[in-house]
């Protein structure tokens, strides 16, 4: 039998490789394209621009790109500005070298594998997604450091005995930083400073004013002001990140959906209003209807994905691309695994908090989550109802469907019904035929 040729069982004959280091990048081309099919480049943007040059002069159109650190993002983006088409690759997929491992021989087996179309090109959003997305990844780093200080914050107070977490629920709310910025000034009277204490407070005057009362000691208020000026500046941060975001996600608004009556000006309801119907002109469809999606959620979800998801074939590959889905780990027809993958995704995680939410919801969605908390234990269920609210996101973004709540009452009929058809079922398999007639209440 006559052996195919090399050529035919290319699927990507003008391919390289490029491993990707701090401080050079090893580039493999096709060993026919150049005299020298192995080089280096150095990481300053001169040096990648003559990558470019290099690639495009010796045929090259698609790269493969080793995902290292973040050290990965200016080649990708010289690559992809010069009209080179750029795989991202995990380093998982090919970390088994033969022989001894070196860079030449990295860059040169990601060449091979890339040429033979063994490698799967990692997901990464559009140009304009990204940066929505480096934005608010910045708002989530601001809004933990800022978390941080307000347990330091918490930790001087108990230090000095002011058991403000004894009478508010909210440390940094109305009466909390206006208790906390008095003290600050230099006000040590306790029935001074309770009379900050707004009137939706539950706790009593002569309660807050006995929390209140503590030890003055110089070390804990210098920490307590140091705490609290950062608190401030990172809300100031957090300002203009907020308003660079809205700037973006306007820009990116081209629908506009109709959420129904808005709320009055200046209330906080009108405040969620506005933020919901920016993401809903960017996405076309208002996420925030799906149960157990706040703004929070839907934010994360679009910052991340953005409103496209046409990259993903069908609803089965973007909930596996999750990490949602059961294993497959099968070996001599014997199941070995069915668990999901342990994944960092950051859309997998804020669909995991909002499938906890669900727990009391009246909601069909909440009614699904309690029943699978029934007959299985609580996190595969949180799993499976992730699951489920991704296949909804998925069906909204991609169909522009609006999503309709059928109730938890709704629900649990549906389920009545299939448990009947499910004995009526078991009962003709026995050869019984069995016709259920209501019970009198």
């Amino acid at each position: 039998m006559a052996m195919r040729r090399r050529d035919e069982e290319l699927v990507f004959p003008n391919s390289a490789g490029i491993d990707v280091g701090a401080s050079s990048h090893w580039v493999a081309v096709p060993r026919d394209a150049t005299e020298d099919p192995v080089r280096e480049f150095g990481p300053m943007t001169d040096d990648l621009n003559a990558m470019a040059d290099w690639l495009l002069a010796s045929g090259v159109d698609t790269v493969a790109l080793e995902s290292t650190g973040v050290y990965w993002i200016p080649v990708f983006e010289v690559l992809e500005q010069r009209g080179l088409k750029v795989w991202l690759v995990d380093a998982r997929q090919m970390k088994y070298v033969p022989g001894r491992k070196s860079d030449i021989q990295d860059c040169q087996w990601l060449q091979k594998l890339m040429s033979l179309g063994f490698l799967r090109a990692a997901w990464r959003p559009e140009g304009d997604v990204c940066v929505v997305r480096a934005v608010a990844r910045q708002r989530e780093i601001l809004l933990a450091e800022q978390a941080s200080w307000v347990q330091r914050m918490q930790k001087s107070l108990v230090q000095m005995n002011i058991q403000l977490t004894e009478v508010l629920t909210d440390v940094m709310g109305t009466t909390g930083q206006a208790i906390i910025r008095a003290i600050v000034a230099g006000e040590r009277d306790p029935r001074a400073l309770a009379k900050h204490r707004d009137r939706r407070v539950k706790a009593s005057a002569e309660k807050v004013t006995k929390a209140l009362t503590g030890n003055w000691r110089d070390e804990h208020l210098f920490v307590l002001s140091q705490a609290l000026a950062m608190y401030d500046d990172i809300a100031r941060h957090l300002t203009e990140c907020d308003a660079k975001l809205q700037a973006l996600l306007r820009a990116l608004g081209q629908r506009n959906v109709d959420l129904g009556k808005a709320p009055r000006t200046g209330s906080k309801l009108r405040e969620q209003f506005d933020a919901r119907q920016i993401l809903a002109n960017w996405a076309g469809v208002d996420l925030t209807r799906i149960n157990g999606l706040g703004l929070t959620a839907v934010m994360k979800i679009l910052s991340e994905l953005g409103p496209d998801l046409s990259r993903f074939a069908t609803v089965k590959h973007f909930c596996s691309w999750l990490g949602l889905c059961p294993g497959t780990k099968i070996s001599g027809g014997k199941v070995l695994s069915a668990n999901t993958k342990r994944s960092a995704n950051r859309v997998r995680q804020a669909l995991k908090m909002a499938a906890m939410s669900l727990s009391r919801s009246d909601s069909a969605l909440g009614a699904f989550y309690r029943r699978l908390c029934s007959r299985m234990d609580k996190p595969r269920a949180n799993t499976a109802t992730a699951h489920k609210l991704a296949r909804m996101v998925y069906f909204m973004l991609t169909r522009g469907e609006d999503f309709v709540d059928q109730g938890q009452q709704r629900y649990e009929e549906q389920q009545r019904q299939r448990s009947i058809a499910a004995l009526k079922r078991r009962a003709a398999s026995l050869g019984f035929d069995i016709n259920p007639t209501p019970v009198p209440a």
